[in-house]
């Protein structure tokens, strides 16, 4: 971008002025070089806090030296976290051996129903993990997560009775920096650090992707208010990371709100379909694209990216392409997926395996068992439904016959792993599934679907806001024929 757009003009001009700012980026608006001009039009030191490790490097390359570009897990490690390292990536085990280490022994009884040491050893497990996540400083009933058992309050507050004590005393093994039961993850440093209420030596700050900000994160940087000016941006339509904690801190935040709308990765016509979803989420912004980029809409025979919803939907697709001969890379690589795999045929064979994520579990049906609760936020479960869907050899044969983007014909990834990226031509995986019929019927008698509810939209907006060029709506082509419904009525598209 050679000149400033109105918007990026009013941002400079607010920051400049030293307000607080709340900015919302939409898709391909230019909000890192937006910061970057926020940065450059100062002399004062700052800090850019990254989503992920290849955003604070890519930032670092176009921010000026006064600005330091991290991560929150990079600037807790470096502060307190690196005391535990010897603990960090250690073997996952069954919840239960956990458990057992912590003391749970026995079942409970709440009402009718018998809670197994198991299950009470997971929902401990989770308590912590929940915990991590939230800006509270004491492990509260809020943390214990319901089961669909226990329905009632009362229900729920005699399992919190018994898992309370269980998880505090977990929480007091995590602090240990030397050895301890609980596998010890990144999220719990990052807890203990917030929890030292942490000064960052800065003028203003920076906080990218904020609207998949855990509120741990979101309580730190509110709490430089009084000494740093803070700007946080993001895009609240692509807040995709609900299930593992995050939430938009933006909606709410006391700050000047100023927007950047104007994308410069594509056409009119493809902000034409970031708009339907972008509506159908109830976001805060809609998009114009540039008229000197002549993005279409339209079959795309052989793309550049194919974007899937799921992990099990991208490994259908890497088969399928794979069977035309084509050149496919896995977004993120399949080193990991084969390794795990491997780990997997020798669990179902029999075996013990040696691989340091499943070494401690005895048979695939203790992986299984543990996926369904597991206390890391689920990060397991995807792997368990594609062995459980294709089969380690499947998958193993579909690794080994992956090429590195640099010489694929085409990238597959999923939706969740496309953030961030682009490609100039993509097509959406067929794993996009329309909103199921409701009992209702419209004037001609066809049944009425259930709305589009706000998670799968704002998964599409990203989805489709990933091309430059061409897109081929694919998967989400049921889009055309959606009925929308605005002030009451149901309008079908032409």
């Amino acid at each position: 971008m050679s000149t400033q757009t109105d918007e990026q003009v009013q941002a400079t001009d607010t920051f400049r002025a030293g307000h607080h700012l709340v900015l919302q980026a939409g898709a391909g608006t230019g909000k890192t070089t937006t910061l970057a001009m926020l940065a450059a039009s100062t002399k004062r030191r700052g800090c850019y806090v990254a989503f992920n490790k290849d955003i604070a490097r890519d930032a670092a390359t176009r921010f000026p030296r006064t600005v330091m570009c991290k991560t929150a897990h990079a600037t807790a490690y470096a502060a307190l976290g690196h005391r535990y390292a010897g603990r960090l990536n250690g073997p996952r085990q069954p919840a239960w051996r956990t458990g057992q280490a912590l003391g749970i022994n026995q079942p409970i009884r709440i009402g009718d129903d018998e809670i197994s040491h198991k299950t009470l050893s997971h929902t401990v497990l989770r308590t912590v993990t929940r915990f991590c996540y939230s800006a509270d400083r004491v492990l509260a009933r809020h943390h214990v997560p319901h089961l669909r058992r226990l329905a009632s309050p009362a229900e729920h507050a005699q399992l919190a009775e018994a898992a309370l004590p269980f998880a505090a005393k977990a929480w007091a093994d995590l602090q240990n920096p030397d050895h301890g039961a609980v596998r010890f993850e990144h999220d719990h440093y990052l807890k203990m650090w917030a929890l030292t209420q942490p000064k960052i030596e800065a003028d203003f700050l920076f906080l990218d992707e904020a609207q998949d900000t855990n509120p741990v994160l979101e309580q730190v940087f509110n709490a430089q208010r009084d000494h740093a000016q803070l700007v946080m941006v993001g895009d609240s339509a692509q807040a995709i990371y609900g299930w593992r904690g995050a939430r938009d801190v933006m909606t709410d935040f006391d700050a000047t709100a100023l927007t950047l709308t104007r994308s410069f990765r594509f056409g009119p016509l493809l902000a034409e379909q970031a708009n339907r979803w972008l509506e159908l989420a109830e976001a805060p912004i809609r998009l114009t694209g540039s008229e000197s980029i002549p993005t279409e809409v339209g079959d795309v025979t052989n793309p550049d990216a194919v974007l899937c919803r799921t992990n099990i939907g991208a490994m259908a697709e890497v088969m399928r392409l794979l069977s035309e001969g084509r050149r496919v890379a896995l977004a993120r690589g399949g080193h990991t997926l084969a390794a795990l795999a491997l780990a997997a045929r020798d669990l179902k064979e029999g075996r013990r395996t040696s691989h340091p994520e499943l070494v401690l579990f005895a048979s695939w049906g203790g992986v299984q068992d543990y996926a369904a609760y597991d206390p890391a936020d689920g990060d397991l479960h995807p792997f368990v439904d594609l062995v459980d869907t294709h089969g380690p050899d499947a998958i193993l044969a579909a690794v080994d016959e992956l090429t590195d983007e640099d010489h694929a014909d085409v990238t597959v990834s999923t939706a969740h792993k496309a953030k961030g990226r682009e490609w100039p031509t993509v097509r959406i995986g067929e794993d996009f599934p329309p909103p199921k019929d409701t009992d209702q019927l419209d004037a001609e008698s066809h049944p009425i679907p259930e709305p589009v509810n706000d998670t799968d939209a704002r998964l599409a907006y990203v989805a489709v806001t990933r091309a430059r060029q061409r897109l081929d709506l694919g998967g989400l082509s049921w889009i055309d024929t959606f009925p929308v419904a605005r002030s009451g009525q149901i309008l079908v598209p032409q």
